[in-house]
């Protein structure tokens, strides 16, 4: 007796959260190598693309995504996409060890939540609906629900591009995320249709000669590096042990909106399954919020005060990890260690 395709998909998508968990740290720590000798990948440097440390990074994370991709061949997006909460956990831990971003008891109470929840969820999950062909996916993507989904997504990715990135990219982490959350709900469907185009054509029923194959790859391949892009951004700019649990809970939530809706991943499951599987995800949720708190309310630490005379102005300012434009350098820069006790 084979293995159920779902089991096949659950012992993907764990796996996939492992390695990509481990690749926000690997590429965390090689955004910081690299805007120590250069410019910073948070205002537009690309000096991290010499940086080995963020390739390391990079080979996990689509190691993580590979294995994630397969995974949504073999289970619905309701079931893969939630289990990505493991990903919080391996990340806030190397996050601990490694990039000594401290997590607290409650952030542990946090990770027990997101695998509490996740159990709910993988024990309630439906049963993936089977596909014939391409054409059959493509009916189901060319639906008016979905249309208007996709329009609404693309409108506002234009607007957080357009007008709120330039003026609040750099303070407020909901622009970034926002933007890699929109398109990856696009991503993941997208993919989704791809992974059974080719496991069809695998099995002898080609889907190459398909015009809606190569369409769907063509939007995967778009999202897919506008996602690297902005989380780029989000990781050198944010705390990881932040940028990881917040983009979890977005991009998970907005991917199974658009999943629920283009396959259908609810037909056919009862009442009680359904309710179930919601409180499984709202558990998850509430252990990344958790997350997010306790990483919130850590207190900084001490910070060495600067001295800054600007044109016969004394202004006092912390120095922290800051973005000094050009026209900084003609500032005068006084360390109170300068100056002797009286």
């Amino acid at each position: 007796m084979g293995v159920p395709e779902n089991t096949k998909g659950l012992i993907l998508a764990m796996g996939s959260s492992a390695f990509i968990g481990a690749s926000f740290i690997l590429k965390k720590k090689g955004l910081k190598r690299a805007g120590a000798a250069g410019t910073r990948a948070g205002v537009g440097g690309y000096t991290y693309l010499l940086e080995p440390l963020w390739w390391a990074g990079m080979i996990t994370m689509i190691v993580g995504e590979v294995a994630n991709f397969v995974a949504y061949v073999y289970a619905p997006a309701v079931l893969v996409t939630p289990l990505g909460a493991l990903s919080i956990i391996v990340s806030a831990v190397l996050a601990h060890f490694l990039l000594k971003e401290r997590i607290t008891k409650m952030g542990i109470v946090g990770c027990v939540t997101c695998i509490v929840g996740s159990i709910v969820i993988v024990i309630h999950a439906p049963q993936e609906h089977t596909l014939n062909s391409v054409e059959e996916i493509w009916v189901l993507a060319t639906q008016t629900a979905f249309l208007v989904y996709v329009v609404a997504t693309i409108s506002l990715v234009l607007v957080l591009v357009l007008h709120f990135e330039p003026q609040y990219g750099q303070t407020n982490l909901l622009v970034y995320l926002g933007i890699c959350s929109l398109m990856g709900s696009l991503t993941v469907v997208s993919i989704k249709a791809i992974g059974i185009a080719i496991k069809l054509t695998l099995e002898g029923v080609s889907q190459i000669a398909y015009p809606q194959t190569w369409f769907f790859l063509t939007v995967a391949i778009i999202c897919v590096v506008t996602q690297l892009n902005y989380l780029n951004k989000a990781l050198d700019t944010f705390n990881a042990a932040i940028v990881a649990p917040v983009y979890y809970v977005m991009f998970t939530t907005l991917t199974i909106i658009a999943s629920v809706i283009m396959f259908k991943d609810w037909s056919g499951q009862n009442v009680s399954s359904i309710a179930s599987e919601i409180c499984g995800f709202i558990t998850v949720l509430s252990g990344t919020i958790i997350l997010h708190a306790t990483r919130d309310q850590e207190p900084s630490a001490p910070q060495p005060q600067v001295l800054l005379v600007i044109a016969g102005t004394v202004t006092w300012y912390i120095r922290g990890d800051s973005v000094k434009s050009s026209e900084d350098e003609r500032l005068l820069t006084l360390q109170n260690s300068d100056y002797p006790e009286p």
